[in-house]
This record gives structure tokens, C-alpha cells and sequence, in this order.
């Protein structure tokens, strides 16, 4: 049913983020210089875990409730071709400024 399509949709978005490498590096290079020196380092990093995670679900919620409005404008098909048009666009002009930079 549509509960368990949801589900695996939920599954495949924890799993993309645990085996992403780029959190795991996050954790490990940008968490540790803000736990005080001499104070427990495991209640210190779940602590900062917990305000991240707790910060990337607010902003997921305000951004899932911020656009569900918009949902039905979103899924036109016009629509997403200007948006697939538009992220085109930008791509090329940040391959195009890479390409054409002084090194």
C-alpha cells in the first residue's frame, strides 16, 4: 500500500545519508573543535549530533511545508522543463567560469 511506499522512500533517504561520506567527514573534521577541552567527548559529539539532526529536520519540515502549496504548480510539465533548463543554464556558466579562470 501507499504507507510502505513511503517507508522505503524513508529507507533509502537514511541509508543515503549513512553511507554518505561527506557526513561521516563532517562529523569527524567540523564537530571536535567545538567541544570544550577537558569535557566528555562522547556526551559532547551526541550533543552537537543531536542539535544537527535536530536542525535538518526543522529545515526539512519548513521546506516540505513551505512547497507542498506549490506542489501541483511544481509537477506541471512546463514547469519542470524550465527548471531542468534553468539548473542546465547555471551549470554551464560554473563550468564555463571554472574553464575560463586563471589558475
Amino acid at each position: 500500500g501507499e504507507g510502505r511506499g513511503q517507508a522505503n522512500w524513508f529507507l533509502k533517504g537514511m541509508l543515503g545519508n549513512l553511507l554518505n561520506p561527506k557526513v561521516g567527514i563532517f562529523y569527524v573534521s567540523f564537530l571536535p573543535q567545538f567541544i570544550p577541552q577537558g569535557q566528555p567527548l562522547v556526551a559532547w559529539t551526541f550533543g552537537l549530533v543531536g542539535i544537527h539532526v535536530a536542525l535538518g529536520l526543522l529545515w526539512s519540515m519548513a521546506l516540505i511545508g513551505a512547497t507542498q502549496s506549490l506542489a501541483g504548480v511544481l509537477r506541471r510539465g512546463r514547469v519542470i522543463q524550465w527548471m531542468d533548463r534553468a539548473t542546465g543554464l547555471v551549470f554551464v556558466l560554473f563550468a564555463a567560469r571554472l574553464a575560463l579562470g586563471r589558475r
